[in-house]
């Protein structure tokens, strides 16, 4: 379960940067930074967004603003599988996955 996220992507004029476009706002109007996975601290879902896509590897820096994803792509690198990590960045059960429902939760 979760909620699923449309993402469209597309490739920016200057080289080794690609836009990705999100039906959500994950900053509001503010604009975050991340030029390393240690830059990318903290609760919010921008940052979790940029340690998983650090993680993917690949990834020079993370920009996000409101519902725009600008990705700089390290040398060599390509954009193949980002556009599916982003979609399932709000997506919590995975098939596979043991749902554990914590004990007493759900009683009165």
């Amino acid at each position: 379960m979760g909620q699923p996220v449309t993402v469209i992507e597309k490739a920016a004029a200057t080289p080794g940067i690609v836009r990705f476009e999100i039906n959500r706002s994950i900053t509001g109007m503010g604009i975050e930074r991340f030029s390393s996975p240690e830059d990318a601290i903290g609760p919010t879902p921008s940052a979790e967004l940029a340690r998983r896509l650090f993680v993917h590897g690949g990834i020079a820096g993370v920009t996000v603003f409101s519902n725009i994803i600008t990705v700089d792509l390290a040398e060599g690198a390509s954009s193949a599988g980002l556009r599916e990590l982003i979609e399932e960045l709000f997506t919590f059960y995975r098939e596979g996955v043991e749902v554990v429902i914590p004990e007493g939760a759900g009683t009165d």
